[in-house]
């Protein structure tokens, strides 16, 4: 069996600075050494941050992103890096949600992925922003995300 192309890793290992946008970043891969197998990989931003697009006051979010790989596997530090990036970025709760799970989704090539979005409230309202690529893969034990619903959350 011929072995994937390894990626060339820009990122980990390095210093590394952190990207001037979201869309400057480039979300890195390495390879899966099980893509035939049914699981999930769960990443978890207890404390993400981005602008709000019109006051520029910060929004703050706990983001739960699971997946079920496929060739490829999203590298830590990269995709650390890139949410990193939102700090200085103004858009929507939805939009920064969204994007967030599209550019995975472009790098990784997930068989499924889902992300949460439970951003705290701005102006007393919550707002949680869910998303999944399509039905979970049959046989895959697909745990909750393990964030309460609003009730004063931490």
């Amino acid at each position: 069996m011929a072995r994937k192309a390894k990626p060339v890793l820009t990122q980990l290992g390095k210093a590394t600075a952190i990207p001037a946008s979201p869309a400057a970043h480039l979300l890195e891969v390495v390879p899966n050494d099980h893509p035939a197998v049914t699981y999930l990989a769960r990443y978890t931003c207890p404390e993400f941050t981005a602008l709000c697009p019109v006051t520029g006051q910060p929004d703050f979010a706990h983001l739960v992103i699971d997946y079920v790989p496929g060739k490829w596997l999203v590298e830590s530090k990269s995709l650390k890096l890139y949410l990193t990036s939102f700090r200085n970025h103004g858009a929507f709760h939805e939009a920064t949600t969204l994007t967030i799970a599209q550019k995975c989704i472009a790098a990784a090539k997930p068989r499924w992925l889902r992300i949460a979005g439970y951003w705290y409230p701005r102006g007393g309202i919550p707002i949680d922003v869910f998303w999944q690529s399509g039905p979970p893969p049959k046989g895959l034990w697909l745990p909750d995300p393990g964030v309460a619903p609003y009730r004063g959350r931490g």
